[in-house]
């Protein structure tokens, strides 16, 4: 396995992802098919990703994600040339690349 990428999300939106098998959500209020991809981050990246994206919420999850088995592309990329690289994932990930899911104190 590479180095794993991590999603923050909703454990309800991570629950009816492993209901359905794959999940599709891209970052808080957007999917996939709004998006594009699916929003990741580092682990030393998602503690800001989380403070800016969702500090009003909780009962959040991080979803620990194998890029060897996700079958879609990983790419990193910064939002503005020369800026900070993130993970994107362009595609579903399904609930099996999902290896670990860990609460988000």
């Amino acid at each position: 396995m590479t180095d794993p990428v991590l999603h923050l999300t909703e454990r309800s939106l991570w629950e009816a992802a492993r209901a359905k098998g794959t999940y599709e959500i891209s970052t808080r209020g957007r999917t996939l098919r709004e998006e594009g991809f699916i929003h990741c981050s580092t682990r030393a990246q998602l503690p800001r990703t989380a403070a800016a994206f969702f500090a009003d919420l909780d009962d959040l999850v991080v979803l620990v994600v194998d890029p060897g088995r996700l079958g879609v592309p990983l790419k990193y990329e910064a939002a503005k040339p020369g800026g900070e690289e993130f993970p994107h994932i362009y595609g579903p990930i399904p609930v099996e690349a999902v290896v670990a899911v860990e609460p988000w104190p």
